[in-house]
């Protein structure tokens, strides 16, 4: 992995809270995180495609959904970086718990 592309990754707000939601649950489908986020579908998915593209989400799809949750080949020092950003983040991320349809 390289360092420059992970940490471009991390520059945006809305890429860190999406990897929080991730690091707080192991995986989430794009419904979820939308919702959660208030934000518009193809917004987070095209965000979810810069941090897959990065190396640092994987991808399973269960029929029309796509689920995410963080790349388990990931390098350890990425992910204690992840971590480290998770507790910088606090409670301003919310994670209702939403099923898709």
């Amino acid at each position: 992995m390289e360092t420059q592309i992970f940490f471009d990754a991390l520059s945006d707000p809305l890429r860190r809270r999406i990897l929080v939601m991730l690091l707080e649950k192991d995986e989430r489908c794009v419904c979820e995180l939308h919702g959660a986020l208030n934000e518009a579908q193809p917004k987070v998915s095209r965000h979810l495609g810069v941090l897959r593209d990065a190396g640092i989400v994987a991808t399973r799809r269960d029929g029309v959904w796509m689920h995410y949750r963080i790349a388990a080949d990931l390098p350890a020092w990425a992910f204690r970086v992840l971590w480290h950003m998770k507790e910088g983040e606090g409670e301003s991320v919310a994670t209702p718990c939403i099923k898709c349809a």
